[in-house]
């Protein structure tokens, strides 16, 4: 985490909306003070008060096997980022920075059998093609049983309960409103500057 509070988010509701928008994330395991690395496509609910990060991994990955010895993990989402160059704030003594969307998830996880991650891999499969419509979706009838069940025992599907969900929104918070809607300006005339440029417009007086 950033160490300047300020651009510190706590908010349940905009860290999820973050992670979903992005929600190819890395996911982390750590064993024998040796960390583990994956990236998988991820879902996140709301049951009641509780945020529940669901994701599979395949079980000869690292990552999996430390996850499902230690029974943790962290998962980090990576929004929208740009590089702001020091000369867009038109002010003296300045330094170019980055400024980034980010989200991370941590707590201990539950591996689910294999009903549990046919299920979630259904759920996966639904969100990821209801986004592709109107083009008829794919479903998991649509391939060999044996064939799916095969390939069913290669991975593991996993429920986190996040006991630390926290982001950043580094977005030139430190700096004057007028320093912020002159980089909001220069990042439009961007490749790939448009989407952290709206973000800074929402914290626009």
């Amino acid at each position: 985490m950033h160490p300047n509070r300020i651009f510190h988010e706590h908010n349940p509701d905009h860290l999820i909306e973050t992670a979903r928008a992005h929600s190819f994330a890395i996911v982390i395991g750590t064993r024998n003070g040796q960390s583990h690395v994956a990236h998988a496509p991820i879902m996140l609910e709301r049951r009641g008060e509780s945020v529940i990060v669901r994701f599979h991994l395949a079980n000869a990955n690292p990552a999996m096997q430390a996850i499902e010895e230690t029974k943790r993990a962290l998962v980090v989402f990576t929004g929208p980022h740009a590089y702001i160059s020091a000369t867009w704030y038109e002010q003296d003594d300045q330094v170019g920075t980055w400024n980034y969307i980010s989200v991370e998830a941590e707590g201990p996880v539950i591996a689910l059998d294999h009903a549990g991650t046919a299920a979630q891999l259904d759920d996966l499969c639904g969100q990821l093609e209801a986004d592709l419509a109107p083009k008829p979706p794919w479903t998991r009838d649509q391939i060999n049983d044996q064939k799916f069940d095969g390939m069913l025992t290669a991975i593991t599907g996993f429920e986190m309960t996040a006991t630390r969900f926290e982001g950043i929104r580094k977005l030139n918070q430190n700096k004057p409103v007028e320093a912020r809607r002159r980089v909001i300006a220069a990042l439009e005339d961007q490749p790939g500057g448009l989407e952290i440029a709206r973000e800074m417009t929402k914290l626009e007086p």
